[in-house]
Formats: structure tokens, C-alpha cells, sequence
């Protein structure tokens, strides 16, 4: 799955790393001035739950004969040390080296935010109700077409509509998302529909437009508060506040309906991080902290200690920050528009691997 955005930041266009502590911030460790930085041991008294690290596990090793010859050894001794230990102060113990992320504010607190597999309702031909398209990816010589173009029809007669939806914001999310699954109404069929490319103008939140425009206050944005908006104002309002992100997607079919991350390994929920690979490779294993959440999105004052790879990246996600998958579906995506809280992490290496840059 290619992503160029998430939720949390480019829709919703919140960012940084607030002093106060009602998104999970911590503030336990000792000053940091790298994004990795080499502890001896994880101290943590958080609840742990590593059951979903072996199906993620088992993903790379059966997809992934390179990313299995590199990481495999490792992967057995994080799987023997979640079985027969899992206290996260016995790791050197397994032979494994820990590096922390210094988090944005230099105190260890890791960005999270959330993204998801949207699910939206399409037909194969348009009707009066389903009549904005999703599209292929158009061959540009020089230039694609920006969004305000597309809607006003420069993409006609070229056969790439893929299906029409009823939700000029549907589609706009599952661009967002970079990839979704769409099922047909007319013909009962569900597909996946990947990334295929993009026109390559600029991205803009239409979260901050709506802020900027005092059409909803900062501290109530949130993809509920988008919906509410639209759903209040006519299609020309609509339209005009998409366009104001000239930045468009194009999506292609797949034969299968495994959601794809960067690295080409199906991404299992709550198991997998898009994240920054000049930090972490692709198939990096991390031990987080995690923050809960309650149902109304907001923090509950906890943290679970898991596991997670590194197996998806994002234009939005650099350094401190992961984006983590949330699953499929309308759920997922409330859970995942929630999710700008804050938690620890550790990077795991096998003794003696060179460890990936630490810069600031």
C-alpha cells in the first residue's frame, strides 16, 4: 500500500508534540538527541500482548525470501523470547540489542497515529444516485490533471473509471488512505483496489482548510467532524472544499484482497507501522507501548507493551512518528482517525547488527 498520507496529519493537518499528557505522553526517560539511541534495557511495568506478531511474522517469511534471509534469525529470537520470557529486561539475554526513539520532544514519546482500509459502495455503470468516478491511472505526458480538472471532466473518454460511487468524500478518503476496498452493489463482488500512481500536485488538508476558514474549531477536527461538515452542505460546497487539495490518487484492481504495504508483505491490524525506512528498514521488528484509547478517542490513561514491523511508509511519516494499521472498515477508520497519541518504542537487533542511522 503506497502512503502518502495519513488521517491523523494530512487530513486533519495536527501535528507536534504537546506538553501535557492527555494523549499518552509519558515523559519517563532521560533526555535524548537522536531519533535511535542505544539503552542497555527496557524498563516497562505496562500490560504485554505479543499475540499478533507471529502472524505478521509469518507474512514476511512466506512473502519475502529476501526479508526472511535478513531478518529471520532475528525474528526466532524475538518469538523465543515473547514465549519463553517476554519480560522486556531479560532481551539481552536472547541476544537481542535495543535502541529507543527519542520521540519528537527528545523524552522518548513516539508519535502514533492511525490509518485504515476504507470500505466504499461502488457500481460498474453511473446512474443518477452513483455518479462520481474512481479512477485508473491516465497516461500524463507532461502533466496530470489537477482535482478541480478532474471533476470538471478531463479525464472523459479515456475508460479509466473503475466504478462510480454516490460520495465524492468516499473516494476522497480511500485516496487519502492510498488504497481501500470497494464493494459493488450491482453485482455483490468485493475487490481491493491498490495504489496506481497519483497526478503529482501538491497535498493540502482540507482539515485545515475548514480550521483555517473557522468552519470547525482545531480541537474538534476530526474525520467525524469532515463527514458532519459535508454531510450539511450541498454539492458545490463540497466539491469546492476538495479542490482545494489539487493533489489526486488513481487506483488499480487486484487479484487478491490482501491490503499491500510498501514492502510487499500483507499488513495484518494492529501488527504492522508505516514508518520512516531511512530509521527503520523495512522489516524492522519494534517493541512499543502502545497508547488505548477509549470509545470516544481519547486516551484511557494506559499503554499495552507489543510487537510490530516496520512494513509500510508514508509521506507523513518521518523520524518519531508511526502510522499504525488499524484493519478494514467503517470501525477502523473511526478508531484510526482518533489515533494522534503518544507511546514508547524500541527498535530490537540481533548483537553485532550495525544499527540504522541515528541522526538527528
Amino acid at each position: 500500500m503506497f502512503r502518502k498520507a495519513t488521517i491523523a496529519l494530512l487530513i486533519l493537518g495536527l501535528a507536534g508534540c504537546a506538553r501535557p499528557t492527555d494523549r499518552g505522553q509519558q515523559y519517563l526517560d532521560g533526555e535524548f538527541d537522536q531519533v535511535l539511541n542505544p539503552v542497555s534495557e527496557v524498563q516497562s511495568e505496562a500490560p504485554r500482548d505479543f499475540s499478533r506478531f507471529q502472524g505478521q511474522m509469518t507474512k514476511v517469511l512466506e512473502r519475502s525470501p529476501s526479508m526472511a534471509a535478513k531478518y529471520q534469525a532475528l525474528y526466532q529470537q524475538v518469538t523465543d523470547w515473547a514465549t519463553q520470557s517476554g519480560d522486556p529486561s531479560t532481551l539481552a539475554n536472547y541476544g537481542i540489542d535495543v535502541a529507543q526513539m527519542g520521540g519528537g520532544d527528545g523524552y522518548g514519546n513516539v508519535m502514533f497515529t492511525g490509518y485504515f482500509s476504507p470500505v466504499i459502495e461502488l457500481r460498474h455503470e453511473p446512474d443518477a444516485k452513483y455518479r462520481y468516478p474512481v479512477y485508473g491511472m491516465p497516461k500524463c505526458d507532461e502533466r496530470c490533471p489537477s482535482r478541480a480538472e478532474i471533476y470538471s471532466g478531463a479525464l472523459n473518454g479515456q475508460g479509466l473509471e473503475l466504478g462510480y460511487s454516490d460520495s465524492m468524500l468516499d473516494i476522497f478518503m480511500m485516496e487519502v488512505q492510498g488504497s481501500g476496498f470497494v464493494h459493488y452493489d450491482d453485482n455483490d463482488e468485493l475487490e481491493y483496489f491498490a495504489y496506481n500512481g497519483k497526478n503529482g500536485h501538491r497535498y493540502v488538508s482540507i482539515g485545515k482548510v475548514l480550521i483555517e476558514r473557522g468552519e470547525v474549531p482545531r480541537e474538534k477536527m476530526s474525520l467525524k467532524a469532515i463527514e458532519e461538515w459535508v454531510n450539511q452542505h450541498d454539492e458545490a460546497a463540497v466539491r469546492e472544499l476538495l479542490e482545494q487539495n489539487p493533489s489526486f490518487v488513481f487506483f488499480k484492481p487486484q487479484d487478491n484482497l490482501d491490503v499491500m504495504g510498501t514492502a510487499g508483505i500483507p499488513l495484518q491490524a494492529f501488527a504492522s507501522v508505516a514508518a520512516d525506512r531511512k530509521y527503520l528498514p523495512m522489516g524492522s521488528v519494534l517493541l512499543a507501548e502502545v497508547p488505548q484509547l477509549d470509545e470516544q478517542g481519547k486516551w484511557n490513561g494506559k499503554h499495552v507493551m507489543t510487537l510490530l514491523m516496520a512494513l509500510d511508509t508514508g509521506g507523513a511519516v518521518k523520524k518519531n512518528h508511526l502510522d499504525l494499521y488499524h484493519g478494514m472498515g467503517t470501525q477502523a477508520g473511526i478508531d484510526a482517525g482518533h489515533y494522534k497519541h503518544f507511546g514508547r518504542v524500541w527498535k530490537l537487533d540481533l548483537h553485532g547488527t550495525p544499527a540504522a542511522p541515528a541522526a538527528k
